[in-house]
């Protein structure tokens, strides 16, 4: 049995938003696997568990580039230290060079991109001496770039903290514009069913069954319930899927919309500031205790 330290309680505990108590007894079941007593508290207590998965855990802008005629575009995350530098005008000019050079030079990947020339040097020579400028460290987190088959929109949100782009061949100016601030909201995982990794549809599928035999259903009964969560669960995260977020019924889909339009969504490209890294939390008073410790010494 793996030792369950207060440290991976507390890490779990901050993932999952859960009771300290239960992050104790999925980690103990588990064995110590942080990722399987994740899996075991969402069966027990269903979406509660699953606070970590949106939470925007660094700082930073999504620089955007489209071009004129919209055949052209590129989205490219830049993070920082803190908000406040996000906002600084060089940081934000950063992001956006490093955007248009993206779709004007098609950069194998971060490092291609970095040895690009921009201004009087490279991009990693602006970076760098944008970092002894500010003080705080800058980086490049990733990037992508889309040739549009119709023609592309693009929508960023919330000072540049969510950047879209989707590919749309039909309907109008109005009806692309308003599925971009669709993707921006709901934050669909794919394009449609074909685009959802088949482990996250596994998982999805193993949870339903767990929770159903905690429930008491009977055994013949669990993989058609499994089936019907899947199913919900393809509908939530894909993009033709969803529930278009200004339909005013509330029920028409976004391929439904795109029928009435007699549009198609060739692709789209969502990206949402920090997703997936987890942000150092500063406990201040025992930073300061700690210096005021250091300095006496």
């Amino acid at each position: 049995m793996a030792e369950i330290t207060a440290g991976m309680v507390k890490e779990l505990r901050e993932k999952t938003d859960a009771p300290m108590m239960e992050c104790k007894k999925a980690l103990a079941e588990a064995n110590g696997d942080m990722a399987k007593a994740e899996e075991i508290l969402r069966i027990k207590l269903g979406n509660k568990a699953t606070k970590a998965a949106t939470r925007i855990a660094a700082e930073g802008v999504v620089g955007l580039y489209l071009s004129p005629d919209g055949k052209l575009g590129s989205l490219v995350e830049v993070n920082c230290e803190t908000d406040f530098v996000a906002k600084n005008e060089e940081f934000l000019a950063l992001a956006k060079g490093c955007a248009e050079l993206v779709a004007t030079k098609n950069p194998a990947d971060v490092a291609a991109l970095a040895a690009l020339p921009m201004g009087e040097g490279t991009v990693e020579s602006t970076r760098t001496a944008l970092i002894g400028k500010i003080g705080e460290n800058m980086t490049i987190r990733r990037f992508v770039r889309l040739e549009a088959q119709g023609k592309l929109a693009a929508y960023v949100h919330g000072g540049s903290k969510i950047g879209v782009l989707v590919d749309v061949s039909g309907g109008d100016d109005q009806l692309a514009k308003d599925i971009a601030m669709h993707i921006a909201a709901a934050k669909p995982k794919s394009l449609d069913a074909a685009g959802v990794p088949a482990e996250l549809i596994e998982t999805e599928r193993r949870i339903a069954i767990e929770k159903a035999r905690e429930a008491g259903k009977p055994e013949a009964m669990l993989e058609k319930i499994a089936e019907g969560t899947v199913q919900k669960f393809l509908k939530d995260v894909t993009l033709l899927g969803q529930v278009f977020v200004k339909a005013e019924d509330g029920k028409q889909t976004i391929e439904q919309l795109l029928k009435s339009k007699g549009a198609t969504v060739h692709a789209f490209a969502l990206f949402v500031v920090g997703e997936g890294i987890e942000k150092k939390q500063t406990d201040f008073a025992a930073e300061v205790a700690a210096q005021a410790a250091a300095a006496k010494k």
